[in-house]
């Protein structure tokens, strides 16, 4: 399976509470942090509901 990874590139506050959670549930805490994620739908269901918060690229394999 593809890694994805996950910049967080806005800020939460002034937020609804389900995006603060959800960014929560995929670690990101702080503006211009990163996660890496292994891509499936759930990852995708989460991202497509911080879209306007967050940069997804794919990650590079470093093996």
């Amino acid at each position: 399976m593809t890694r994805i990874e996950i910049r967080q590139h806005r800020s939460s506050i002034g937020e609804k509470p389900g995006a603060k959670q959800t960014l929560s549930a995929l670690g990101l805490r702080r503006t211009g942090q990163v996660v890496s994620h292994e891509d499936s739908a759930t990852v995708r269901g989460m991202l497509r509901r911080v879209a306007h918060l967050v940069v997804v690229t794919d990650a590079k394999e470093s093996r």
